[in-house]
């Protein structure tokens, strides 16, 4: 279990504030990636407090770099489009079970979600609210041209949501929810070939 910055005591499983002391904790970025991404062009400023955000490489010095972008005010992160997903590959090794209780634990809201649609800092425009995963309990910022805003504490918990199994559960759930769309096409163009038949008999 992690512990605070601050005081050292245990973080709650799925947030990034001290139970105790109350601080915010950011999280450890070191020797996460082994990708490499260029820098920004211009300071992109952090859609909640208007700072410009400065770019911080969590790659390996010696071999590659990962550019990321973080508002030291409130801790929160923006990933280009692909960085986040590439992120999470490269720091959590594949998970052949779920554990069903611990999504649970972090599908079940820390606080009552406040919905602010906020302004990607590349072009200005409102980003969309989507769930990132089945039961990851984070809605993330997503801008579909330029990336992802993960606020403080929101990357923790999707790095456990994926140890837990939770990329496996939302890759079955998907798979579910397309063999579930197959059928009722299959479905509906029998119905269909039916009433075709039907009428062509009646015309004769």
């Amino acid at each position: 279990m992690a512990a605070c910055h601050s005081c050292a005591a245990p973080l709650p499983e799925a947030s990034a504030t001290c139970s105790y002391c109350g601080s915010v904790n950011d999280i450890d970025l070191a020797r996460l990636s082994e990708f490499t991404e260029q820098a920004p062009a211009f300071a992109r400023r952090c859609p909640d407090c208007r700072e410009p955000m400065a770019a911080v490489d969590i790659g390996n010095a010696q071999e590659t770099r990962f550019l990321i972008e973080r508002c030291d005010r409130c801790l929160g992160l923006f990933f280009d489009a692909g960085e986040i997903e590439a992120l999470l590959e490269a720091s959590v090794s594949h998970s052949y079970a779920v554990d069903f209780a611990r999504l649970g634990r972090l599908d079940a809201p820390a606080s009552p979600d406040i919905v602010q649609y906020r302004h990607c800092p590349d072009c200005g425009k409102l980003m969309n609210r989507v769930n990132y995963g089945a039961r990851s309990g984070v809605i993330v910022d997503r801008c579909r041209a330029h990336g992802v805003w993960l606020q403080a504490g929101e990357l923790h918990r999707l790095l456990d949501w994926r140890k837990a199994g939770g990329l496996l559960y939302h890759e079955q759930i998907r798979r579910e929810k397309e063999r579930e769309a197959r059928e009722a096409e299959e479905e509906r163009r029998a119905r269909l070939e039916k009433l075709l038949r039907e009428a062509a008999a009646y015309e004769r």
